[in-house]
């Protein structure tokens, strides 16, 4: 399933929601493109399965992904449950062109029974 991009809200041209998904039977999602914004927030679906965290990995260049950890070497991960809206510190994600989700950790991801879709809130970097 692609990744979708979409204003939100009626004047801010700036802010978006990119939906995308981790498939069935996998704990890393498809790769989700930032280089223009910033991540704030994501929507978690009420049918994702188990995870207890959202960790990341980012990539540079789009092809080549690694864990994402903060500066005192700890993974970077966010506490989760199903039909939560989580915001996210901004600070942690600049920087970070390309990024996938992983629900887990990356020492004990968590697979999804089904296909999960989830929504990324950004802001413009332009």
């Amino acid at each position: 399933m692609p990744v979708n991009s979409t204003k939100v809200g009626a004047g801010n041209v700036l802010a978006r929601k990119i939906t995308f998904v981790i498939a069935a039977g996998q704990s890393l999602s498809e790769a989700v493109d930032l280089t223009d914004v910033r991540a704030l927030a994501v929507q978690l679906p009420a049918s994702i399965n188990s995870a207890t965290a959202l960790t990341f990995q980012g990539s540079a260049d789009g092809a080549t992904y690694n864990n994402l950890f903060d500066s005192t070497g700890t993974e970077v991960s966010i506490a989760v449950a199903a039909s939560r809206f989580v915001a996210l510190d901004p600070a942690v994600f600049a920087g970070i062109p390309y990024l996938k989700a992983r629900t887990g950790t990356s020492g004990s991801p968590t697979a999804q029974t089904a296909d999960i879709t989830l929504t990324l809130v950004t802001h413009g970097l332009g």
